[in-house]
């Protein structure tokens, strides 16, 4: 047992931001413990990054009781959750299915909620320590043909914050990151990236875990990437009827691409 490193756990580790971010916390000397439904994929960032596996459904709360129960086992403290799990929904509230809108709920709300909770005494015995909740840009403002997304991102985004004030006492310090277009395996942005004058405006899952490490080791508590992406849920908030009147008129269609990748896995 590795009692002696610091150990951070995240979930959706097998592509995108979550593997990105393995390498990154590995470079900082973390030991990480890397959760995913994909095994193939988890295998290869573990072998990468040194790092643990274990395959676990987030979506699943009995899953992830069990995932957490083995891994506390090994790690009786963890000093980082970072809750990225996460699929995406490209059909809207009325032509998606009843069952993709409950999975998509369930994995990137709930998701968050069954694993901070399965981690909690983990996180309390390494005090003080750190969960980051890796939310959206779609959780602040609303996103065109992808309701369904967007709720699930604006109910992470509320349980992100109230966790600030409800953790505080326990010594442990949440981070909420609201990434905007991230190119990823699942969302390869390729309406903007194939157009160069908005290519700056997506970055890589490289780029993005860089980011959130600083972010984590500076104490943040709420972060935009890119940082001018704040607009978009500061005009949501104060003008709401507006800002959802605008964003309707350039709705790009069905085959629209929602902002991350949150990195499934």
């Amino acid at each position: 047992m590795m009692s002696e490193q610091r150990v951070a756990v995240i979930t959706g580790a097998s592509s995108g931001i979550g593997a990105a971010l393995a390498h990154a916390l590995s470079r900082r000397g973390w030991h990480c413990v890397l959760l995913a439904r994909r095994a193939d994929r988890l295998k290869q960032v573990a072998a990468e990054t040194g790092s643990e596996i274990e395959i676990c459904d987030v979506s699943d709360a009995d899953a992830v009781r069990e995932a957490a129960a083995r891994v506390l086992e090994r790690h009786p403290k963890i000093g980082l959750l970072v809750n990225n799990a996460g699929i995406p929904s490209h059909g809207s509230f009325l032509n998606a299915s009843p069952e993709r809108i409950e999975q998509v709920i369930r994995t990137n709300y709930l998701g968050s909620v069954w694993t901070l909770r399965a981690f909690l005494p983990g996180l309390e015995r390494a005090r003080p320590s750190s969960l980051v909740n890796i939310v959206s840009v779609a959780g602040t403002t609303v996103v065109p043909d992808a309701g369904p997304y967007s709720a699930s991102k604006h109910a992470q985004l509320a349980f992100s914050r109230a966790l600030r004030a409800e953790l505080r006492p326990r010594g442990i310090s949440v981070l909420t990151v609201n990434p905007g277009p991230v190119t990823t395996e699942g969302f390869p942005q390729s309406r903007l990236v194939d157009k160069r004058s908005m290519r700056w405006a997506v970055l890589t899952p490289e780029r993005i875990a860089e980011k959130i490490a600083k972010a984590i080791e500076r104490g943040k508590g709420e972060v935009v990437f890119p940082r001018w992406m704040r607009v978009a849920g500061i005009a949501t908030a104060l003008f709401p009827t507006t800002a959802t009147r605008v964003i309707g008129k350039g709705d790009p269609g069905r085959d629209a691409e929602i902002p991350k990748d949150a990195g499934g896995g």
